[in-house]
């Protein structure tokens, strides 16, 4: 058990194929616990559990500062190169309810390129997915991580420039989980600031939601 001066959050991270999700559990975790390269297919297969070390300067809570541990289940993506819709459904509920069944998951991370459109098909797909895995109440733990955010400055768009130029069908995804988004680096490694800046945006959905947790049971068939 956790002692009353910190505080661990449960996060997973969930999207296609090469969209930089298990690097975002990395950069998260501060580690490189998950696997991520290049690849012509799928390199996530099954379900991976990552822990951080005690995170100090984070939080504060009734005015004493907490400790913070971040856990963060990597997921193999949907659509998966090798495995059916419904093996990866399977796959990561049952991860959930193993990892997060008695204390709950506090977010669940959809992981979209900032460098790519995102096109009606794709959002109606990871909506679809997101309300199997987690319910009805699915928006309000879901919160959306833009990757490749580097690549988009590059082309010379500030966060408001882009999302004043995205198109429709992200604005309506950011809406219906109201506005919880973050833009994040695809780099190898992010600083501990920025690292520190991201934790304190999760931390805020977190608290937006009054520490509320999703109880996830596994579903036998």
């Amino acid at each position: 058990m956790a002692d009353s001066n910190e505080m661990t959050i449960n996060l997973v991270v969930l999207g296609r194929t090469q969209t930089g999700k298990s690097a975002a559990g990395n950069s998260l975790l501060g580690s490189s616990d998950f696997e991520s390269h290049h690849s012509p297919s799928s390199v996530t297969t099954c379900c991976s559990l990552g822990r951080s070390c005690r995170i100090s300067g984070i939080i504060r809570r009734n005015g004493c500062e907490l400790a913070l541990r971040i856990r963060v289940l990597d997921t193999p993506s949907y659509p998966h190169s090798a495995l059916s819709k419904e093996q990866v459904r399977d796959t990561v509920s049952s991860a959930l309810a193993h990892h997060f069944g008695e204390e709950g998951l506090h977010l669940a991370l959809l992981v979209l390129r900032a460098d790519l459109p995102l096109c009606p098909d794709e959002s109606d797909h990871a909506i679809q997915f997101l309300q199997e895995l987690l319910g009805p109440t699915w928006k309000d733990f879901t919160a959306v991580l833009l990757t490749h955010a580097d690549k988009a400055e590059e082309a010379g768009f500030s966060e408001e420039a882009y999302l004043h130029s995205a198109s429709s069908t992200l604005l309506s995804l950011l809406s219906s989980v109201q506005h919880k988004y973050i833009f994040l680096d695809n780099q190898k490694s992010i600083i501990k600031e920025e690292r520190a800046v991201v934790l304190r945006k999760l931390l805020n959905f977190i608290r937006q939601n009054k520490y509320r947790v999703l109880l996830l049971k596994h579903s036998k068939e």
